[in-house]
């Protein structure tokens, strides 16, 4: 058995740490705020554990992050998972020509786009592409 790593947190940090577990806008996040703070009460990582499941090696390597970058180390860092077949930057033009020329029927927009851009993709893709430009644009208009 090795030797339990205790953090010792200021009033600031365990104030921030209980608050983005309280109020943070992911599972994820509040999860490893929580692993920091049990740490901080001297708890070993088996006993972390074995109460928020996952692994040992895990919560030593949040607990190292922690360490070095504070509670925004604790956040998902961007770019992780798959990339998304439609680009709004480059597919966007070609995507709003198509729809507006085959408006009711989004499977004959979705054959030529497909022809167009070289991509193969399903409908449900294109209305979640959809969904989410006009959403980003009417985000812009309101602001």
């Amino acid at each position: 058995m090795g030797k339990t790593k205790i953090i010792e947190l200021t009033d600031e940090q365990r104030l921030a740490l209980e608050n983005g577990y309280r109020n943070g806008t992911s599972h994820a996040f509040r999860q490893r705020c929580q692993m920091v703070l049990l740490k901080s009460e001297k708890r070993s990582s088996v006993a972390i554990t074995r109460m928020l499941g996952g692994c040992e090696m895990s919560i030593n390597n949040w607990l190292k992050r922690y360490e070095a970058e504070g509670i925004a180390g604790l956040k998902t860092r961007s770019g992780r998972g798959r990339r998304a077949i439609l680009q709004p930057d480059s597919d966007l033009a070609h995507v709003t020509a198509a729809v507006k020329k085959s408006r009711q029927r989004l499977s004959l927009a979705k054959a030529e786009l497909e022809q167009i851009l070289d991509k193969t993709f399903s409908t449900t893709t294109l209305k979640r592409f959809l969904k989410k430009t006009v959403a980003a644009s009417n985000e812009l208009e309101n602001d």
